[in-house]
This record gives structure tokens, C-alpha cells and sequence, in this order.
């Protein structure tokens, strides 16, 4: 395949992440203001050809008589199983985007908060919430804060199907956020399974790197069921879901600053910061650097999966308003 068609692939298929996440039609204006904030600049004049080729494709198809398209059931296929090979390190690119779209003021307490977003059958539900309880009592959680929204509506860019309930857990990347937005740059590596012995974190036993990955290596162990999240919650003593990062060593007195006002706004995930050059879970870390453990924002999740109950995880896929959020208790 040659460049050139390589370069086309991409393009028609972030078209087609766009119109898969709308309800409504879209034309060619919303379309490319859409690509813009997914860090893609085309103009109208090509999204329109674009659109005529797809529609040739049977992937899109005009809606009503205006340039407004929707996607197929042919193009959802195709966005599912295409382009493969264009997705390796598809991860880490999306932890940087989320990253720089994520504009949470710690003073103010306002702005846009990634979450990841997981969709329940309505009827599972209730007891998929009973199995999240002891996760989030055990702070085994980025942060206590959720968002739901029921059939129909949306958390984020997300529209919730028929015939089912979503739930919005706070993502770890407002950390890598909010310390961006401090003037600390963050090198995200690898999320992986630590193991957790009398509630304290020992070691990661298994980690895929976020470069090698098209999808977040939470929901790959989740899918698996590698965690035990559930027993981590009750006797301190299980797997769970967790980041690695690393910063600069200079920046770390700053990084403890900002990790200290995010605790107060209710974001908690950070589990624990090295020292400067120090092995941290039995990591070893490069000269001048520090490194930090996140907590994996899905381990409610993994509770719910290791239960039997089904759940359509977007994992890293959004951004929601911080005012939006509530406790996690307020929906007992």
C-alpha cells in the first residue's frame, strides 16, 4: 500500500470515529470542527470528497437532502476491524490528547475532566453498582466522583443505547493533565496489574506498554480476568489496575504540590511517588528521573467483570465538566 492511500485510510476513518459518535447527521462544517479537537485538520472541501467516497463504499450514507451523513452498519464494521495495523500506539497518543484537552483548574474547581466511560444493561445495573461499593470505600479508585446518564443521553461525546445506563469513572490522566497544565511533563509508560498485600502496593506482576497497545491495557485485563480487584477491597490483598508515569526530578517538589490539591478536589489517584533515581514496586528508574504509580481509574469495573456481569468499557474516551460529577454514594 502506498503512502498515499495509506494517508486517505486514516482520514476517511477518523471521519467515521466522528459521524459513529453522533446520534444526528453531520455535514462537512461540524465534521471539521469535530476532527480539529481530535488533532486532525482537514478542511470542508476534502471531508466532502471523503464523504462521497464512502458514500460509493456503502460506509456513510446521505441524510435528507442536505449534506448531513450518518454512518452505516457497514462503516461501524470497518471501524471496528480496519485499519489495524494504523492503531499500534493508538493508546499512548490517546493518553496525550486527553492529557492536553483536559483543562481542570484546581483553584476554581471547573473545567473538563477525562473519564472513562462504561455502559450497563439497565437490569444489571443496581448490582453492578453493590459490586462497585467496596472498590470505591477502599479507595481503589481515581476519585469517588461519577457521572451517569441513562438511555438516549450522553456522558461527554458517548450516547448512551437503548435500553441501557452508563456510568462515568474519573480517568488517571487528570493527573497527567493538571500537571501538564502546572508545567510538569509527564512520560507515560506502562499500565499494568500491581499486586496489593496488606493494602499496601508490592509489585507490578504484569504491564503492557502504552506504545505497543491500540487499546488501554486496563480493559485487555480486565476482558482477560487477570484482576481481583474485589479481594483487594475486602482483605487488602489481590491485583489491581494501575499506571506507571515517570517526571522529571526537578519537577517533583511542583508535582507534589499539584498532587496535594487534586486529593482535595476528591481526585485521589495517585498511589505513590518515588524517590529521585529510586526503584519504585521493584521498577528500576533512569538517572535524574522519579517515578509514580497511579491507580487504574476502571477497578470498579474490573469488580463488576470479575462478577460475570457484561460491560461495554470505552476506556480513555472523553472529557466531561468537574461540576457535572457527584459522589458515588448519591446514587445509593
Amino acid at each position: 500500500m502506498t503512502f498515499e492511500s495509506q494517508d486517505v485510510e486514516r482520514k476517511t476513518n477518523s471521519i467515521l470515529r466522528v459521524l459513529a459518535g453522533s446520534s444526528d447527521p453531520l455535514g462537512s462544517i461540524v465534521i471539521a470542527r469535530k476532527l480539529k479537537d481530535l488533532g486532525v485538520d482537514l478542511g470542508e472541501r476534502a471531508i466532502r470528497y471523503h464523504l462521497k467516497l464512502l458514500d460509493q463504499q456503502g460506509l456513510t450514507r446521505l441524510a435528507g437532502r442536505r449534506d448531513g451523513r450518518v454512518i452505516t452498519s457497514m462503516g461501524h464494521r470497518e471501524l471496528k476491524y480496519g485499519l489495524v495495523k494504523d492503531k499500534v500506539g493508538f493508546a499512548i497518543s490517546r493518553i496525550e490528547l486527553l492529557a492536553f484537552r483536559t483543562t481542570f483548574d484546581l483553584e476554581k474547581r471547573s473545567g473538563l475532566v477525562p473519564v472513562n466511560v462504561s455502559i450497563f444493561r439497565q437490569q444489571d445495573f443496581t448490582k453492578a453498582l453493590r459490586l462497585m461499593k467496596p472498590v470505591f470505600d477502599a479507595r481503589l479508585c481515581v476519585s469517588n466522583l461519577v457521572i451517569t446518564s441513562g438511555e438516549g443521553n450522553r456522558i461527554g461525546d458517548l450516547l448512551v443505547p437503548e435500553g441501557r445506563i452508563a456510568i462515568g469513572t474519573v480517568c488517571s490522566i487528570v493527573v497527567n493533565g493538571t500537571l501538564l497544565k502546572a508545567g510538569v511533563p509527564m512520560n507515560s509508560k506502562f499500565g499494568g496489574l500491581l499486586q496489593i498485600e496488606d493494602h499496601s502496593p508490592v509489585r507490578f506482576i504484569e504491564l503492557i506498554h502504552y506504545d505497543g497497545c491500540s487499546l488501554d491495557p486496563s480493559e485487555v485485563f480486565i476482558k482477560a480476568r487477570m484482576t481481583s480487584v474485589t479481594q483487594a477491597a475486602r482483605n487488602g490483598n489481590g491485583t489491581i489496575l494501575a499506571n506507571f508515569r515517570e517526571i522529571p526530578a526537578l519537577c517533583r517538589p511542583l508535582a507534589h504540590d499539584v498532587i496535594s490539591k487534586l486529593a482535595k478536589a476528591g481526585m485521589n489517584g495517585v498511589l505513590h511517588v518515588g524517590n529521585v533515581s529510586e526503584p519504585i514496586c521493584e521498577l528500576p528508574i533512569e538517572l535524574n528521573r522519579v517515578g509514580i504509580i497511579l491507580i487504574g481509574g476502571l477497578n470498579p469495573i474490573a469488580a463488576v467483570e470479575e462478577a460475570g456481569i457484561a460491560v461495554d468499557t470505552h476506556a480513555m474516551n472523553t472529557l466531561v465538566e468537574y461540576g457535572q460529577l457527584i459522589s458515588f454514594k448519591e446514587l445509593f
